[in-house]
């Protein structure tokens, strides 16, 4: 999580509903009713709850689930695209949810699968301690989810975790407890700049908005804040964030980020050489050269990791541009050979394949 993923959102501000004035030469003179009606060149004004309004997760992936994790009571939703290739499985944000990456899944599931979780706290995961949120709880639960989902034989995978998400996947891929881990790409989180934005998160969060009388404000209040740029991601993503508060009649966040400050530090402790220590491919995408740290401005140097700065986008990079969000994960994908079984030697035959 980066202090820019939590920016004090404006409050809800009415548009204005008052018709633009026309100024008539006199005497006045009847008008046809033709004359009132819309321009093919000039289309009618969306209202501001049409332009912000939710759009379903359905057309952008194929199917949702519940993953139960035996001998608990936590149940983790899922949100899966594609149907061959190996498994682009994604983490998102704090404060965010899996359906972070609903535009850029649309694109991958083309030549991969894509698996976006809810981690604990947000989204429609259901957990019996909601605000544990320590890099161990959260890498149990992301490995317990690919346990249930896939057994003893999962498919080839690759890690993407955006700011929290991010750390949690470096994290995930240190322990060395994912034998078919094929690539780990990381969204916008270093250690050193997300270290330093620890000291601001607490007064960031308490200065945003916090309620909102309807779904389309929050939608509103999210980009006109500059938290996300794309109108449509957000559409997306932003009703998934929040819950609807009976008792104060209005609609507020879902994670309770505030209740777990204690966490926050242990997300990015050595996080920096814990990604250069991953064996498997790497890729950093940043908004920017600012967040590279010492560690691993070296180790970029020295051929340890890929890196791609995205101009022109936000914190949250696979929001903001999704198409090239996606086109980066295919190619990355592709340049290392990674297929649905891991790594592709061209020439190579897997056992389990019969001859031509």
């Amino acid at each position: 999580m980066d202090s820019s993923n939590l920016t004090s959102l404006p409050e809800d501000t009415p548009e204005s509903n008052q018709p633009p004035h026309h100024h008539q030469q006199p005497p006045p003179q009847p008008r046809p009713l033709s004359a009132f009606a819309a321009r093919p060149d000039r289309p009618a004004t969306q209202s501001s709850s049409q332009k912000f309004a939710a759009l379903d997760w359905k057309d952008y992936f194929d199917k949702e689930d519940d993953i139960s994790v035996p001998g608990s009571d936590d149940v983790f939703h899922v949100y899966m695209a594609g149907t061959e290739g190996p498994v682009v499985f994604c983490l998102h944000g704090g404060g965010y949810s899996g359906l972070s990456f609903a535009l850029s899944a649309r694109q991958i599931k083309g030549k991969a699968r894509v698996v976006a979780m809810d981690l604990r706290g947000h989204g429609r995961s259901t957990n019996e301690n909601e605000t544990d949120l320590s890099i161990e709880t959260m890498c149990n639960d992301v490995e317990a989810v690919l346990k249930a989902m896939y057994g003893d034989s999962p498919p080839a995978i690759v890690l993407v975790g955006h700011s929290m998400g991010g750390s949690v996947a470096v994290h995930v891929a240190a322990r060395k407890a994912l034998p078919s881990l094929a690539g780990l790409v990381v969204v916008d989180v270093v250690e050193g700049t997300a270290m330093a934005s620890l000291i601001h998160m607490q007064k960031i969060l308490s200065g945003r908005t916090h309620h909102f009388s309807s779904i389309e404000k929050a939608i509103e209040s999210t980009v006109k804040g500059g938290s996300l740029r794309n109108i449509e991601s957000a559409r997306v993503s932003v009703p998934a964030t929040l819950k609807y508060d009976d008792s104060k009649k209005c609609y507020i966040y879902r994670a309770r980020l505030e209740e777990t400050e204690q966490y926050w530090k242990s997300w990015y402790e050595g996080l920096s050489e814990k990604f250069l220590s991953s064996p498997v491919p790497k890729l950093l995408l940043l908004a920017g050269t600012d967040r590279l740290d010492r560690t691993l401005t070296i180790g970029q140097m020295q051929g340890k990791f890929q890196m791609v700065v995205v101009r022109h986008t936000g914190h949250a990079i696979q929001e903001d541009v999704p198409d090239e969000f996606a086109t980066l994960i295919i190619n990355f994908i592709s340049r290392n050979r990674i297929g649905p079984h891991g790594v592709e030697i061209p020439g190579l035959r897997r056992p389990s394949q019969p001859k031509p």
